[in-house]
């Protein structure tokens, strides 16, 4: 179950880095060429930088849990993600003026698995941790 949580939390950091360094660093460009941002004028280079920085944030404690999957690194960095993630969701659900409908199931479908993957990291992160508590501890192993 570790390695899917790793999967999980890698994709969130590299979409993470993507879309943060892209705001951070070149504002202008993520707004003109990012499918959908032009939807919600106007454009602000004070919050997409401030969404890019942001992110990126983001994007280390998701960088910190995939390479040390401890439930006390998964749970705080996806539910870092999530609070950010469900809100967004539901935006863009409720705020589709001027999509066009491919651009609608893009939104919806996009934001809706991102957002169900910071859950799902959760949960799975407290089901192989009970799982193991139940199993008990592992045995020792001979020092060499």
């Amino acid at each position: 179950m570790t390695i899917s949580i790793r999967i999980a939390l890698a994709i969130l950091f590299v979409d993470n880095v993507v879309v943060g360094a892209w705001n951070a660093i070149w504002p202008a460009s993520f707004y003109a060429n990012f499918p959908t941002v032009d939807l919600t004028p106007p454009f602000s280079e004070h919050y997409a930088r401030d969404f890019g920085t942001a992110s990126l944030a983001i994007a280390l404690l998701l960088g910190i849990a995939a390479v040390k999957p401890k439930a006390h690194f998964v749970i705080p960095a996806a539910a870092a993600y999530s609070v950010f993630a469900l809100p967004h969701f539901f935006y863009h659900l409720t705020n589709m003026v001027g999509a066009t409908v491919g651009e609608a199931i893009l939104l919806t479908t996009a934001n809706a698995a991102v957002a169900l993957a910071g859950l799902l990291i959760i949960l799975l992160t407290v089901l192989r941790d009970r799982g193991a508590a139940r199993r008990g501890p592992a045995p020792a192993r001979a020092a060499h």
